[in-house]
């Protein structure tokens, strides 16, 4: 009578996909992880481990379940973080409260739609043949940019309380920095899927001349599993590499900014209610007076500070007549500007504006928005469709700039960036490659959202412009969060949400040349290009080796 034998198969243990019902509850796990880990709630060391219930539920389904399970993590992830797309809804369109809700919803299901892009292109690769834990990282960062938003955001961009893995950037993007993240899930997932490959293979065992008893099967198995996954070493050698450039990275640029010319920067933040026309002037003019007396040498307004509509033609000399003239420091500032169209019944354009004045008031510099946002500053198909306007009565009509030049100010070159332009890095990295700028000026109105998460979220994923360009930011809020950003992701000062007030401290002048400035998104076309070639055709086959006898003892 022979025992069973003392060692393993040589064949790694063969995975089963979940059911639905656990996959799918593991996936809104995930979604929810993705929620609690991203800026707002901050509790980043969860971005660590977040989309490793979505990778195992992953594991083996088909294309058409994988995105289904994207879908309901990017789903989950969208309503819980972006839940202030309600107020917003009714704020710019004017709807009824259950319409702005079911627009939510919508709205959600579409942006939850880029996991599920990501789910279903790791479905159509796995299926292929091809190795999985590489095929979820081109995935993710494939559906990273190529997915079209309405409201970008970025995984790595989690991680922003923790400066030193936001370092990648000035390499990558925020696409290196998700990466990094990706890897240390990839690695939590394939110690949760050796341990149900386990459980699947104790429950159904193998031939009995193959069998262990449950102990050492359990305990070698877990062991040998392990030792085949070089995952496992990447998950945790990644992010460990990327600390330790981090760390250098971080100490070479601060080096460079303790030599570089310093500027007083003041912010004015009047927390103007939407559509308060009234008090703004006022309020701006006096808190820039006391920053000046505070010894500013730049004070910055918010996106349209002066809600006020100047013809664009002359606006140089209106503005300085109506308000610059009195400040009696330089000064970027937030307005509109007007050009009426050729008829009456013509709207004309009308352009989001930032201007910048020097010491006497006179306007030298000038930036229109190029990203407008979607039912606040223009209607989609509004105008394929104007009666939609009649519809939407608080949707605005603007038109996008066509300029990338900087304000050029002195021997100075700010380039500008309205709203939520500085959270797009390609349209950054061509305003750098447009203007070689010194610093970074962000004019912005997040009072549309609430007192809620959005303006931190602005602000976490604002940072990252900053770190991918090693220059300084100042950002001039209406409502908040109006802040000084240093070049390795630091707030250097920081204002508060929904309250009046003055923002104070130094920020510097700087340039630098960094690798993801010079070849932007070239390698993160070339993983989409990867993974979809990975999702068409399938894995050559090795020619496998005839399986090796049983090794058994005697009775």
């Amino acid at each position: 009578m022979n025992t069973p034998p003392r060692a393993l198969p040589s064949r790694i243990l063969s995975s089963r996909p979940l059911p639905a019902r656990p996959a799918y509850a593991l996936a809104a796990l995930s979604g929810l992880l993705y929620f609690l880990g991203f800026p707002g709630v901050d509790l980043w060391p969860l971005a660590f481990i977040g989309l490793a219930p979505l990778i195992v539920a992953l594991r083996g389904q088909t294309p058409r379940r994988a995105a289904g399970l994207g879908w309901m993590a990017g789903f989950i992830m969208t309503m819980t973080g972006f839940y202030w797309l309600l107020n917003m809804l009714k704020v710019f369109s004017g709807f009824p409260t259950a319409l702005c809700f079911v627009f939510m919803i919508l709205l959600c299901a579409y942006q939850g739609g880029r996991i599920a892009l990501c789910g279903y292109l790791y479905g159509r690769a796995e299926t292929r043949g091809w190795p999985p834990a590489p095929v979820f990282a081109l995935a993710f960062v494939a559906s990273e940019l190529v997915y079209p938003l309405l409201f970008p955001w970025y995984f790595g961009a989690s991680v922003h309380n923790a400066p030193v893995f936001l370092q990648v950037a000035d390499l990558g993007g925020p696409y290196l920095i998700g990466l990094v993240l990706v890897a240390a899930n990839l690695a939590v997932a394939e110690i949760a899927k050796a341990w149900l490959d386990l459980r699947q293979e104790r429950l159904a065992p193998a031939a009995a001349s193959e069998a262990l008893p449950p102990e050492d099967r359990d305990a070698r198995g877990l062991k040998a599993a392990l030792r085949r996954r070089p995952v496992l070493l990447a998950g945790v050698a990644i992010p460990a590499l990327a600390a330790l450039y981090g760390l250098y990275r971080m100490r070479a640029v601060d080096s460079a900014a303790a030599v570089a010319e310093p500027i007083k920067v003041g912010i004015v933040q009047p927390n103007l209610a939407l559509f308060d026309r009234k008090n703004a002037l006022r309020i701006h003019q006096q808190r820039t007076q006391e920053l000046k007396s505070q010894g500013a040498q730049l004070v910055v307004w918010s996106e349209a500070s002066i809600p006020r509509m100047f013809p664009e033609k002359g606006h140089e000399l209106a503005v300085q007549r109506d308000i610059t003239r009195r400040l009696g420091v330089p000064a970027i500032i937030g307005t509109l500007l007007h050009r009426p169209g050729p008829t009456r019944t013509d709207p004309g354009f009308s352009y989001n504006t930032a201007l910048m004045a020097d010491e006497e008031g006179k306007i030298v510099g000038r930036f229109d928005k190029h990203y407008l946002l979607a039912f606040g500053e223009y209607l989609p198909l509004g105008d394929t469709f104007p009666k939609l306007y009649e519809l939407s009565p608080n949707s605005g009509h603007f038109n996008r700039g066509t300029s990338l030049d900087p304000l050029v100010w002195k021997d100075h070159k700010i380039t500008a960036m309205i709203c939520y332009e500085d959270i797009l890095p390609d349209f950054v990295n061509k305003l750098v490659a447009q203007g070689d700028p010194d610093l970074f000026v962000n004019l912005t109105n997040d009072a549309w959202f609430g007192d809620s998460t959005e303006p931190w979220i602005h602000l976490a994923l604002a940072k990252l412009r900053s770190v991918e360009h090693h220059r300084y930011l100042v950002r001039a809020t209406n409502s908040g969060v109006s802040a000084i950003i240093d070049p390795v992701g630091r707030v250097v000062t920081h204002g508060g949400t929904f309250r009046e007030e003055t923002v104070f401290g130094e920020a510097r002048f700087m340039r630098s040349r960094s690798l993801y400035n010079v070849i932007r998104d070239v390698p993160w076309y070339l993983a989409t290009l990867a993974i979809l070639a990975m999702a068409i055709v399938s894995r050559p086959r090795r020619p496998s080796a005839p399986p090796a006898p049983a090794v058994t003892e005697p009775a």
